[in-house]
């Protein structure tokens, strides 16, 4: 039985080690993405694309009439899609950036061990970005970010060897620029940052170069920052919204979230761990923790600044709250490290390694074709999407829509305005506890002619929900129900074809 599994894992192995391994990875990372384009956009990609098309910056607002918690850059980033491609190009550029990811990793790979460590971080990283038990098809900033985080890596790993000001400043730019997609993704600056101190402590860089370097990494970082503040100032945006958006909003939700009697949260956070032990994340990351002592006496300067990241981006994630699937991929470059450091060895911790390796191809091959067999059967159900074509098709053009629960992809789909800023559920409840500004706008004379309660009035022990039931029962009709038994709600006085929604 021994010999025989040993025979196997010599097999994958020579089938790994390859010199076309990391292109194949990068390919396969990029076309396995694109069934994602046969599927409706998901809430945050239809939240940032509406926000996109209305982006009107004024003094006391970034975005205009919409409110989103992002920086300006990702905004942008699926607006100039939108505009080249229509809504599912950013399905194109999230492919791509997953091949770029896994060569990124490859080449961060390459520089701590050796080529067949490229190879088998490339086929880790693959595994991980098209893992449908995670998420195969949603792009968000997780998954843009990831090349400016790799790069950043890879650009400070030389900054350091070469003793080079402008890869110094590279990663910097390059990690400062990853904010910009996700704004909790610190990893690639803590990483740099880390490599350079354990560097200085260890004595592989002089007192002056240490500052010079640093100097260097803190112009770069900058850049994106200035950027953004010139943006500001020629949008006449105050800085201070553009702060709030982008940071300051996180605070006030967390306080939401922290009081919330809704046991959501703990329940997705449970899911994502056994989704991240599913997919081989916490075996990669498991892996490392276990050997960081040899790794340690190997090369403390690398071990540190791996560890770094490790804690880094764990707490970020930790810290989001929410615990979405696909906070995971922000842990990406962390385990791409991971997976390096230990798959360059030809012991027994280097063979653990690439077997886990394996493993995690395996479940990714397993969950695809999982995913693949039940969106074959027609079990794969799009609620919102197709109640919000639904309401399109008996709505008139100058209808206007709110979804009460924030799905934008309802919204989206349904080709109707919003009269009220929150796209999504977590901003609504924190910037209008009480429902005060949507029973306002319920009571008033710019009442949207449409809305679907998505969630129940009372979800989230809002004090107002009672009141805001009471307004809209006051002026609204039910006028059918859309999928997953969802009502429709039409206001008063109008006429218009019953809803079918085809679900």
């Amino acid at each position: 039985m021994l010999e025989r599994r040993h025979a196997f894992s010599q097999r994958v192995e020579a089938v790994v080690d390859s010199r076309w391994t990391v292109p194949v990875a990068a390919a396969l990372a990029f076309l396995l993405r694109l069934p994602g384009l046969t599927r409706p956009l998901r809430a945050d990609e239809a939240g940032f694309t509406l926000v996109a098309r209305g982006w009107d910056p004024r003094p006391d607002s970034v975005y205009g009439d919409l409110f989103v918690d992002r920086h300006p850059l990702v905004v942008a980033v699926f607006g100039l899609s939108d505009r080249i491609g229509g809504e599912h190009a950013i399905r194109l550029v999230g492919a791509l950036a997953c091949a770029l990811a896994v060569l990124g990793a490859a080449a961060v790979a390459r520089r701590v061990g050796s080529e067949r460590s490229a190879r088998w971080t490339a086929v880790a990283v693959a595994a991980l970005l098209t893992n449908t038990v995670i998420d195969a098809v949603a792009v968000k900033g997780e998954i843009l970010a990831l090349p400016f985080l790799l790069g950043s890596i890879l650009l400070s790993l030389d900054a350091l060897a070469r003793r080079s000001a402008p890869l110094a400043a590279g990663a910097g730019l390059l990690a400062t620029t990853a904010l910009g997609m996700k704004q909790n993704l610190v990893g690639a600056l803590v990483f740099g940052a880390a490599l350079l101190l354990a560097g200085h402590l260890a004595g592989r860089v002089d007192r002056r170069t240490t500052l010079r370097l640093a100097a260097a990494a803190v112009a770069g970082a900058a850049v994106p920052v200035l950027a953004t503040v010139l943006w500001a100032r020629a949008a006449d945006v105050d800085l201070a919204e553009v702060w709030y958006a982008v940071y300051g909003f996180r605070l006030d939700a967390n306080d939401v979230l922290s009081e919330s009697s809704s046991d959501a949260p703990t329940a997705r956070a449970v899911t994502l761990a056994f989704v991240a032990l599913a997919a081989g994340m916490v075996a990669v990351i498991g892996g490392f923790l276990v050997h960081v002592r040899r790794e340690w006496r190997a090369d403390p300067v690398l071990t540190a600044a791996t560890l770094a990241i490790v804690l880094a981006d764990v707490a970020a994630l930790v810290m989001g709250g929410s615990y979405w699937r696909d906070y995971l991929f922000g842990l990406v470059p962390a385990t791409a490290l991971c997976a390096a450091l230990l798959a360059r060895h030809r012991t027994g911790r280097g063979r653990a390694m690439r077997a886990v390796i394996g493993l995690s191809a395996v479940s990714s091959l397993v969950c695809l074709l999982g995913w693949v067999g039940w969106n074959a059967l027609d079990f794969q159900e799009f609620s919102e999407a197709d109640t919000g074509t639904a309401v399109a098709a008996v709505a008139e053009p100058e209808d206007t829509l709110v979804v009460f629960g924030g799905r934008a992809d309802l919204q989206l789909r349904s080709g109707l305005p919003t009269p009220y800023p929150h796209l999504w559920s977590l901003p609504m409840r924190t910037l209008d506890r009480g429902y005060d500004d949507l029973r306002s706008l319920v009571e008033g004379p710019d009442a949207p002619t449409w809305l679907v309660q998505w969630v129940p009035w009372g979800a989230w022990g809002a004090p107002g929900a009672e009141e805001l039931y009471d307004a809209v029962r006051a002026r609204y009709e039910r006028h059918g129900t859309g999928c997953s038994d969802r009502p429709v709600y039409l206001l008063e006085g109008l006429d218009r074809p019953p809803l079918e929604p085809v679900c």
